[in-house]
């Protein structure tokens, strides 16, 4: 795989615009090298993102040099190389907390017996958070990583997990008067 390293020069510029090309940086999935060093692969989606930080650069009067390595051979490939895969791999690790954290939540709930259509709404609003990072995360990661293929496993999980807590806030809502929360009755 080829890679592009970027070279950001921004001496002298506002703060807001540093920190503006540091957030499309980490956006777009660009792993830091070295101080004012950053390094994507060389594929189509990152070379449109890549454009968009060389333009936000440009608005502070700073630049980005934007150069090709010579493929899998070049000396420094294994660092680049490296230096993107761990990046990825934080990315995945923080994923799967935060799906272990999704599931906990919603075991609190099941077990506070709180089944209703606002904590619904808002555990809803969660799972589509992981899902719209699930997206983002796997649009970056064109090294195809094992830890992919495990995050949408959790995902799937979660997915389920959140649909038997609906079936019991449904449930909840539609029993009788009689009764206050979901399971076998006597």
């Amino acid at each position: 795989m080829n890679w592009l390293l970027l070279i950001v020069r921004l001496t002298g510029e506002t703060s807001r615009t540093r920190v503006g090309v540091w957030r499309e940086l980490r956006k777009i999935g660009a792993a830091p090298v070295s101080s004012g060093v950053w390094t994507v692969p060389d594929t189509p989606h990152f070379s449109a993102a890549v454009a968009k930080v060389v333009e936000l650069a440009g608005r502070g009067s700073g630049d980005v040099l934007v150069l090709p390595t010579g493929g899998a051979q070049a000396p420094g490939e294994d660092a680049l190389r490296s230096a993107f895969t761990g990046l990825r791999l934080d990315e995945w690790q923080e994923f799967a907390g935060d799906c272990a954290k999704f599931e906990a939540e919603i075991a609190k709930e099941i077990r506070n017996g709180k089944f209703t259509l606002a904590e619904l709404e808002e555990e809803e609003q969660s799972l589509d958070r992981l899902r719209r990072w699930y997206r983002e995360l796997k649009s970056r990661d064109v090294l195809e990583l094992p830890e992919a293929e495990a995050a949408d496993e959790l995902l799937r999980q979660c997915a389920t997990v959140f649909d038997g807590y609906a079936d019991s806030v449904y449930a909840t809502l539609h029993a009788p008067a009689e009764s206050a929360s979901p399971g076998p009755r006597a």
